[in-house]
This record gives C-alpha cells, sequence and structure tokens, in this order.
C-alpha cells in the first residue's frame, strides 16, 4: 500500500510542474481536477450508502484508516470527530474572550447531545456570562457540532484542579519549556495525539498537527510572522489564534495547556 507521505509527494510534483504553466493552461488542469473529484465524490457517495445499508462495520473499519478517511474528509462526506469539532468552535470563540481577560475550556462531552464547558477568568465572575455562554459559546459549539442541543456551564468552584475537570481526560508532559521555538514548530507525540507547539513571546500553543484542509501534516510548514503555512498545499493559519487563513471559519484544533516549572503539560482526551 502507497505511504501517505509518497502519495502527497507525487501531488506536490505535479503542483509544482502545472504552477509553471501560463493561465489557460491552468484553468485546463484545473477544470479536469474539478471533474475528476465530482466523478469520484459521485462515486464514494454510492459507496457509502451501499456500506451504510449492507455492512456498516466494513465502513467504520474502511474510514480507520487515515488516507480513506483524509479523502472522504475532503469531499464532506464524513465529519471529524465530536472532540475535535468541539475545540474548533472553542478556538473560534476565544479571541473574543480573551479581548475581554476571560477564557472557555471543555469540562466533558456527555452522549449523545451534552457538553459541558467552564468560563473561567473574568468571564466566569462576569454579570454578563451567561450572555456569554448563550450568544456566543453555545452557538460557536452549535455550528460546528449540530447533534448537540445542550451546552452546559459549570461552575467555576466545582472543580478543585485541572487534572480533575473531567475522568475522561488527564494532562501529560509533552515538551520542556525551552524545547518551544519562535521562529518554527515543536512537532510530538502525546499519547495517540500527534501535535505542535509554537513560542510567541511567552505565550505557547499547541495544535493537532494536521491541516484542516486534507489532514496532512503541519510540522514540515514555513513559519514567518507567526503564520504557518502547510507544505503540502499551502493554507495558511495563524498560530496565535489557530484561525484558518486560505478559508473562512476553519480552524485547528487546540489543546489545553499548562506550564509547571520548566515543563509544558497538554491536556488529552482518553
Amino acid at each position: 500500500m502507497d505511504n501517505l507521505n509518497d502519495l502527497i509527494g507525487d501531488i506536490q510534483r505535479f503542483e509544482a510542474i502545472i504552477s509553471e504553466w501560463d493561465e489557460s493552461q491552468r484553468c485546463v488542469a484545473v477544470g479536469l481536477k474539478s471533474a475528476i473529484e465530482a466523478l469520484h465524490k459521485a462515486a464514494l457517495t454510492n459507496l457509502i450508502k451501499s456500506l451504510k445499508q449492507d455492512n456498516l462495520s466494513a465502513l467504520r473499519d474502511a474510514v480507520d484508516d487515515e488516507i480513506v478517511y483524509a479523502v472522504l474528509l475532503y469531499h464532506n462526506l464524513v465529519k471529524p470527530p465530536l472532540s475535535e469539532r468541539i475545540q474548533t468552535a472553542l478556538a473560534e470563540i476565544r479571541p473574543s474572550l480573551q479581548s475581554h481577560d476571560g477564557d472557555v475550556e471543555l469540562v466533558a462531552i456527555k452522549p449523545p447531545n451534552t457538553v459541558e464547558i467552564k468560563l473561567i477568568g473574568s468571564c466566569s465572575n462576569c454579570a454578563s456570562s451567561t450572555l456569554t455562554l448563550t450568544q456566543g459559546v453555545e452557538q460557536a459549539i452549535k455550528k460546528h457540532c449540530p447533534e448537540i442541543t445542550n451546552v452546559v456551564a459549570v461552575n467555576h468552584s466545582s472543580t478543585s484542579t485541572p487534572a480533575a475537570i473531567s475522568t475522561d481526560s488527564y494532562w501529560v508532559k509533552v515538551a520542556n519549556n525551552n524545547d518551544v521555538p519562535e521562529n518554527h514548530v515543536l512537532a510530538a507525540r502525546v499519547e495517540n495525539h500527534n501535535v505542535i507547539l509554537h513560542r510567541q513571546g511567552d505565550k505557547i500553543s499547541c495544535y493537532r498537527n494536521a491541516c484542516s484542509h486534507l489532514g496532512f501534516p503541519l510540522d514540515k510548514g514555513k513559519v514567518e510572522n507567526g503564520i504557518i503555512t502547510c507544505a503540502s498545499h499551502q493554507f495558511q493559519y495563524d498560530l496565535k489564534t489557530g484561525e484558518c487563513l486560505t478559508v473562512p471559519d476553519v480552524s485547528l484544533q487546540s489543546y489545553e495547556m499548562k506550564v509547571k516549572g520548566d515543563k509544558i503539560y497538554v491536556k488529552v482526551q482518553k
């Protein structure tokens, strides 16, 4: 079976060739690409419908393959995992909360339709925190996760330490403070999570090491002025917020972090 990196390399070589063509030639190539993609999407759609009716377990096994999943995600035939979509929603609303010295963190996911969150900082004791939850966080979560119908704010005093917030998550050391560069990203493996870390001044950010376009790794991308460009298809992301600058309303999955001494810890889901 072809290695994912080999397949990405083939795509990049052809893209480099096409980039040297004149505009009329590129238009023909783009048109051919669109027609082939439409054909593939139609075929995959029919295949999924058939497997859903006759062999749902086989469909689930197929989607577990990273290449199959990446292609289906590209064609919008599968959704990212619920936890990833929730983190994307929180990353989307977080800059607004942080501008008012507040923040939000995921406490727990309670299937089938409930998410518990905690407003922290000024949002936890502000008189308008309920309004913030309803109009900001809740709307962001429901936009990315329509299956979630209940978003519950957990009282700040109901938890004692970050590690005790949820029995479904825990803290893992990911790196030493001095390991994280400012002009690049540090790739790391945390349990079964591939992540990247980046430093901007005293602030360290952690995101899933996957481009929102096709899920290709980001750690080989170029970092300039706090913006990383995916080496595969040049999608760009603001490493301060995780926001995609190429396509609106798409963000990197962020991870909650804490620093103790010279060690950096990331919170991961079981």
